[in-house]
């Protein structure tokens, strides 16, 4: 169970929704370091939507000199195919961590994100638009690391 505290700000979840690269680039800067486990991730092939349950760490109260995380739900929607690169999904416990996410477009609206993780594996979802959905499911906890993401 995470351990949380009082809190001496008002904190509202964050939700935000990205129609073009510009927007992404947000949602990719808010979910760095974000880690999940494999069964995490849900691909529904029929509502055509890819999904992953995070725990984010909280970039936007870095302030507060507290390291803070938060469940979130990030979606992705018009999702056409799912390819994974070095990513073993036989393992559902299996950590992984989000380094950043890109959209690379192609002359009919169509594209490809890629969802990077560390150690060099990755997700490409192929979309007909891109459309992703960020929204925080919990309050925020303290990281059980009690650290700061720390980057060479």
């Amino acid at each position: 169970m995470s351990k949380s505290y009082p809190r001496a700000y008002s904190r509202k979840p964050l939700r935000l929704i990205a129609f073009t690269q510009e927007d992404l680039r947000v949602i990719s800067t808010m979910t760095q370091d974000a880690v999940f486990r494999c069964k995490e991730m849900n691909w529904s092939n029929k509502k055509r939507q890819f999904s992953i349950l995070l725990n984010r760490y909280l970039w936007e109260t870095t302030e507060l000199k507290a390291a803070e995380r938060v469940q979130s739900v990030l979606t992705f929607a018009d999702v056409k195919n799912v390819q994974t690169s070095q990513i073993n999904r036989r393992d559902p416990n299996l950590v992984f961590s989000l380094l950043g996410i890109s959209f690379k477009a192609e002359d009919d609206g169509m594209g490809c994100i890629e969802l990077i993780m560390a150690g060099a594996g990755s997700i490409r979802l192929y979309v007909e638009a891109l459309e992703a959905v960020l929204r925080d499911v919990t309050q925020p906890y303290l990281a059980p690391s009690g650290q700061t993401p720390q980057h060479r």
